[in-house]
């Protein structure tokens, strides 16, 4: 379980396709400290630490993982959002971020807004259900704010601190982003979705906890 606080910004130095992607990323984490299995998020996708060394550590990716992520997408050199699981003492500064991504995005509009860097993404059918304005979602890992949600689209605001942190910055207009919605949105949409039309009341919220 991750927060979508961002610890650090890695790079991929090395990579090795065959039946297991493994993947070896530089970062000023102390990469020594990690835990050989333990949990590590790359750009929103939970993965397992496989081989550690200074500053640089080797993580495996399935064949499914490639398909529903971007990672098939990554080469020598791409920049990657890093965050180590939580800790139950951590402070949940973000929001609960599971590292199981939900689908792929698209960049759609990148607008200046006072400090502030509006960006617009993309919005598969699947999901527009789970997305809503106020509420949270991860980006590439990164926990964030909707501003707006429209017709196959919404909207984030990026402050100076996100973009000087995150590689969400160097996302252009058409770059492809990994999405992760709230988890608590999917529990209530499950539990609407097996309910008979039309007997959903505040009654029924109350008692499954969610009012």
């Amino acid at each position: 379980m991750f927060t979508g606080l961002i610890a650090d910004v890695g790079t991929i130095v090395a990579l090795a396709r065959g039946g297991m992607t493994r993947l070896t990323v530089a970062t000023a984490l102390p990469a020594p400290e990690l835990a050989l299995g333990e949990s590590i998020a790359l750009d929103g996708v939970c993965l397992t630490v496989v081989a550690r060394a200074p500053f640089r550590f080797q993580v495996e990716a399935s064949p499914e993982t490639l398909r529903r992520t971007t990672l098939g997408g990554w080469q020598v050199g791409t920049k990657v959002n890093l965050e180590r699981a939580l800790r139950l003492s951590d402070r949940l500064g973000g929001h609960v971020v599971q590292g199981h991504v939900d689908g792929v995005s698209r960049v759609a509009a990148r607008i200046p807004e006072g400090g502030a860097l509006v960006v617009g993404f993309e919005l598969p059918p699947e999901l527009a259900s789970l997305v809503v304005a106020k509420g949270s979602i991860a980006v590439d890992g990164v926990s964030l704010t909707v501003n707006r949600v429209e017709a196959g689209r919404f909207e984030v605001s990026l402050i100076p601190e996100t973009l000087g942190r995150t590689t969400l910055t160097e996302k252009q207009v058409g770059a492809p982003v990994n999405l992760e919605t709230d988890v608590i949105g999917k529990y209530v949409a499950r539990l609407l979705s097996r309910t008979t039309p039309g007997t959903v009341d505040e009654a029924l919220l109350r008692r499954a906890g969610f009012a």
